[in-house]
């Protein structure tokens, strides 16, 4: 046998892969499982999106290769929503990198910014990929708590007290997944002013500000940070084109040049086809997020019900496309969601798999259906007779 790469040591399969082929399994023995555990949008992109796909596939040129930047109009459609919604004014020819999806973008910032040893801060809970990333560059990982008691913010006071000095970037995500939390302007400016404290690179993941939350906000909307922080975002949630793949990194002209570098390397640019619905989707009027809000507010209010069975507490001012809510008291997350799994054919997410500050938690998508989620609400009213 031929040996895999030593890195692949401290990686291990991402858990909804694994998972998911659990779930296929017991579906082909006959069992109804509903999937209530993936942020997989099941509603469509908006009309134009589709058309703007369509239009362009008999078209000179369109199957073509395209530039590894993007077409033009894709980036002043990008800097055109980011004024629109976010106040931020971003120069299409250096501040804009499109991406095939954000989390391409997590792989290309990493290779070109770490080297082995080099430090990443990463939130505890927090999305996988991104440790798992790290662990793929060799980086030293240093996860920073955080705790509801402090609104799943970071606590600036503790990560002072380590040794920081060889720490090259920090992710943040915020509105923040898995909880759902939101960082307010206050937050986002003692981030900055850390990063800046530290010379390090903050990169803040922010595909979820439009999903179930009043106040879509950029960290370079906040005074200084263009000098210390990128943004990665994304069309996955906010339009329903997660199978697209399409999102971005906006920032400082120099740091996106130097992802481009890497980005080059890796991929011969972004279909036509995707890069014309792109700029429909990210041109969609006001009413697009009212509808799609409308939505997630009916369904959310029955995850709520489903979670209030299963003696859950939840914060129902958080935003975001799932729920997170808390076990009771003593309850181990996986060992909670393979018992629903399996006696109740229902799949939730474990909190676990976010870090060890995600234990005795559990996570709810809300891309399940009206239908689904009220059949679950059936399955489960059992637990109360």
């Amino acid at each position: 046998m031929i040996k895999k790469a030593e890195r692949l040591q401290s990686v291990t399969e991402y858990y909804f892969s694994k998972k998911l082929r659990e779930v296929a399994q017991l579906r082909a023995e006959g069992k109804s499982i509903i999937n209530m555990a993936i942020g997989n949008p099941d509603i469509a992109p908006p009309k134009e999106v589709i058309d703007a796909l369509t239009t362009v596939m008999s078209e000179d040129g369109t199957h073509q290769y395209q530039s590894y930047q993007g077409i033009p109009e894709l980036r002043i459609a990008i800097a055109e929503f980011y004024k629109k919604h976010y106040r931020v004014e971003l120069d299409p020819n250096g501040e804009i990198l499109p991406l095939m999806g954000s989390k391409e973008g997590i792989m290309h910032i990493s290779m070109a910014y770490l080297n082995k040893g080099d430090g990443v801060l990463i939130p505890n809970p927090g999305y996988p990929s991104y440790a798992s990333v790290a662990n793929l560059m060799e980086a030293d990982i240093i996860h920073y708590n955080l705790d509801e008691s402090n609104n799943w913010q970071p606590n600036y006071e503790e990560l002072e007290k380590q040794n920081l000095s060889h720490v090259k970037i920090m992710w943040l995500n915020y509105p923040h997944m898995p909880t759902g939390t939101s960082a307010s302007k206050k937050d986002l400016e003692k981030a900055i002013a850390f990063a800046k404290k530290h010379e390090l690179l903050i990169v803040n993941d922010n595909p979820y500000s439009f999903i179930l939350n009043d106040e879509p906000q950029s960290i370079l909307d906040i005074d200084g940070a263009e000098d210390v922080a990128i943004e990665l975002n994304s069309l996955s949630k906010t339009f329903n084109m997660a199978g697209w793949r399409v999102g971005m990194v906006v920032g400082e002209s120099s740091i996106i040049k130097t992802i481009l570098q890497v980005k080059s390397n890796m991929d011969s640019g972004m279909f036509l086809g995707i890069q014309k619905g792109a700029i429909a989707a990210l041109q969609s009027p006001d009413s697009w997020f009212d509808g799609l809000n409308a939505i997630y507010i009916k369904r959310r209010e029955m995850v709520w019900q489903i979670f209030d069975l299963l003696n859950c507490t939840y914060k129902k001012e958080n935003g975001g496309l799932f729920v997170w809510a808390k076990l009771p008291e003593g309850q181990n997350s996986k060992e909670f969601i393979n018992k629903l799994l399996n006696d109740k054919e229902i799949f939730i997410t474990p909190g676990a798999i976010f870090g060890s500050q995600g234990e005795g938690y559990i996570r709810a998508s809300l891309c399940t259906s009206d239908t689904l989620l009220k059949e679950v609400l059936n399955r489960l009213s059992t637990l109360k007779n």
